[in-house]
C-alpha cells in the first residue's frame, strides 16, 4: 500500500492552527476581563454606561480604553494568521507568542499598556485570572 510523502494541508498546519486558536481564545478571556474591569472604574468616575453598544463606542473611541487597543489588534492579527492558514510557518507563530508574552507583562514603573495592564491587575480578580491562563496557555503553545 503506496503512502503519500506529502501530507494534507490541514493535518500539516493543524498544530499550528490549535497553537493560535488557543491563544487567540485566552487573549479574547483576558480582553473581556479588561473591559469588564474598565467599565467598573469608568463607571465610578463617570456613570452607568447604559448598554452595550455604548460600551463598545467607549471601548473603540474613548481615550479611557485606548490601552486596550493593542490587545484588540493582536487578536485581529491572530484571525488574518488563520485566514492565511496554508502559509503559515513555526517562526512567524513563535514570533507571534513571543510578543503576545512581552504585551502581557506588566510594569508597575513601565507606562501605556504595561502600566494600565499591571494596574487593573491589582484591582479585578479576574483579569488575574485571565492572565494566569494566559501565561499557561503560553507555556503549554510548545512554539
Amino acid at each position: 500500500m503506496a503512502t503519500s510523502s506529502k501530507e494534507p494541508a490541514t493535518e500539516k498546519f493543524a498544530p499550528l492552527r490549535q497553537t493560535l486558536l488557543g491563544v487567540r481564545y485566552g487573549l479574547l478571556g483576558l480582553h473581556k476581563a479588561l473591559i469588564v474591569a474598565e467599565q467598573l472604574t469608568f463607571e465610578r468616575i463617570y456613570g452607568r454606561v447604559d448598554s452595550t453598544g455604548q460600551l463598545l463606542q467607549l471601548v473603540m473611541n474613548d481615550p479611557w480604553f485606548t490601552w486596550l487597543h493593542p490587545l484588540s489588534n493582536m487578536v485581529v492579527r491572530i484571525d488574518e494568521m488563520l485566514e492565511e492558514e496554508d502559509r503559515l510557518t513555526v517562526e512567524e507563530v513563535a514570533v507571534l507568542l513571543s510578543e503576545v508574552r512581552g504585551m502581557i507583562r506588566p510594569s508597575e514603573t513601565g507606562d501605556g499598556f504595561e502600566r494600565s495592564y499591571y494596574e487593573a491587575l491589582q484591582r479585578a480578580p479576574d483579569v488575574v485570572m485571565a492572565h494566569c491562563e494566559m501565561k499557561k496557555l503560553l507555556t503549554l503553545s510548545g512554539v
